[in-house]
């Protein structure tokens, strides 16, 4: 409690610290409003003159509008005059009018503009007024909360100075109950000893106990042992006897022979019958059981050995079969790879499939060789975008020339082929397409010259799309231009 009675000033000092640090941020704040303020202020009076200067200017102008005005006036009037009096010249007088009342016109326009930025000149002067009038309260509100805070800043000063005061009184109240704290620590140190070397003296009793309880469980196991023993003992005697061992416990000792006699006879007996071993009358039966269950375990095994070597000499067949055929067919895939390798590219490339373990030809991997000419690739990753469309095409065409296919599917295969590999892969489209059907989605204008039947998909309503087939056979293809076939 007298710890806490000492750190409350010190909170309190620390709360008025900061509500000091608030108050002198305001103030800081308030200063910076002060400053904006008065530059808002001197910006609205240059403005103001700016203002008036061309209040007066646009009033000088309306002047000599004015006074053009009344020239023009006084010009109709002697025009008017001239027109009583000349009844001959009323046609270009009369134009002459027209003239005059359109310069009026014009000149009466200029004076509506001019009115007009007069109004908003005034407009925005009233409105610069009011924005000052408005900036010069906000300055003396913000001058009052100055202040204020200043007020604020010298009671908190005072209040930080009292509790001061109060810290120092805290901190030699402290001292006082540090010294009282010291004996007691003092106190409670020799009591900790005590409790240490009492829980020692525990610690051993109870590690003495620990043995004791081992040592009478280990009793507990021997005495269990030799009731257990001498349980085996009486029901042998009951078994090979037919005496119970209470009977011979019971039974008075009837010396006739002298003991060594005795001891020696039984040692006989005893080297007898471990001679003999153990005498269990149910071996018969346990070997019969035995030898009937190694016989069925031995019939088991000589059947699975069996039926191991007849699978293996299976799966040796299957491999060598599947062996043969892969080597079949895949020295046919390398064959139609490099010929529509070539076709795709030129005679003089080269391309080629290898297995990198010949050994193992099931496992291998194979690596895939495409040489275009004047190129020297270590991978095919070394080819370009089109060249490795075209090998990709390539060995697709030789799987499907190993086992043809009624239709193949193509999405946007010619993508990244100029125009003149766009053109070999349509013409081995057109080969091969005569014992298959092909489909193939592109945006090539090339390629959607080049086949039967083209299908545009269109959406005819939002969320709902449309086909519109359109049949090429009926047509020629002469110069970029469609024509109908003749004939």
């Amino acid at each position: 409690m007298d710890a806490l009675k000492a750190k409350r000033p010190d909170l309190e000092m620390q709360q008025q610290r900061s509500i000091l640090n608030k108050l002198a941020q305001e103030k800081v704040s308030l200063s910076t409003s002060l400053s904006n303020f008065e530059s808002l202020i001197q910006e609205v009076a240059n403005r103001r003159e700016l203002i008036e200067k061309r209040i007066l200017e646009l009033t000088q102008a309306v002047r000599g509008i004015d006074e053009q005005l009344n020239q023009r006036n006084a010009e109709l009037d002697a025009v008017k005059e001239k027109i009583s009096h000349t009844d001959g010249s009323f046609r270009q007088m009369a134009d002459q009018l027209s003239q005059t009342s359109a310069a009026y016109n014009e000149k009466n326009i200029q004076f509506i503009r001019q009115q007009n930025k007069v109004t908003t000149f005034q407009q925005e002067l009233s409105f610069r007024e009011k924005q000052i009038t408005d900036t010069k309260n906000a300055l003396q509100q913000n001058q009052q909360g100055i202040l204020t805070a200043d007020r604020e800043i010298s009671m908190v000063n005072d209040e930080l100075l009292r509790l001061a005061t109060a810290l120092q009184e805290a901190y030699a109240e402290r001292g006082t109950h540090e010294s009282s704290l010291t004996e007691a620590e003092q106190i409670y140190f020799k009591a900790r000893t005590g409790m240490v070397e009492m829980e020692d003296r525990l610690r051993k009793l109870t590690r003495q106990q620990q043995d004791l309880q081992v040592l009478i469980n280990n009793l507990k196991d021997k005495f269990n042992d030799v009731k257990f023993e001498i349980s085996s003992i009486s029901q042998r005697l009951r078994i090979e006897f037919e005496i119970g061992i209470n009977d011979i416990l019971n039974e008075e000792p009837s010396i006739k022979r002298p003991e060594a006699e005795m001891q020696e006879e039984v040692d006989k007996l005893k080297k007898r019958l471990d001679n003999y071993g153990e005498i269990n009358p149910l071996a018969v039966e346990a070997y019969s059981e035995i030898k009937e269950r190694y016989d069925n375990i031995a019939q088991q095994r000589d059947d699975i050995v069996a039926a191991k070597k007849s699978l293996e000499q299976t799966i040796l067949e299957i491999e060598e079969t599947a062996t043969l055929q892969f080597l079949e067919a895949f020295e046919k895939a390398r064959l139609y790879f490099i010929d529509v390798f070539r076709s795709l590219f030129t005679e003089d490339d080269n391309c080629d499939l290898i297995l990198l373990d010949p050994e193992n030809p099931l496992d291998s991997r194979i690596e895939i060789v495409a040489k275009p000419k004047g190129k020297r690739p270590q991978t095919i990753s070394q080819l370009s975008g089109g060249e490795k469309t075209l090998t990709a095409t390539a060995l697709l065409f030789a799987l499907y020339l190993l086992k043809p296919a009624p239709f193949c599917i193509f999405d946007e295969v010619d993508a990244p082929l100029d125009d003149g590999n766009i053109t070999k892969f349509n013409r081995i489209i057109k080969k091969f397409s005569k014992d298959s059907q092909f489909i193939i989605v592109t945006h090539n204008k090339l390629t959607m010259a080049a086949v039967d039947t083209i299908y545009g998909v269109y959406m005819a309503e939002q969320g709902v799309s449309g086909v519109m087939p359109v049949d090429f056979r009926d047509y020629e293809n002469v110069g970029g231009q469609f024509e109908v076939a003749v004939g």
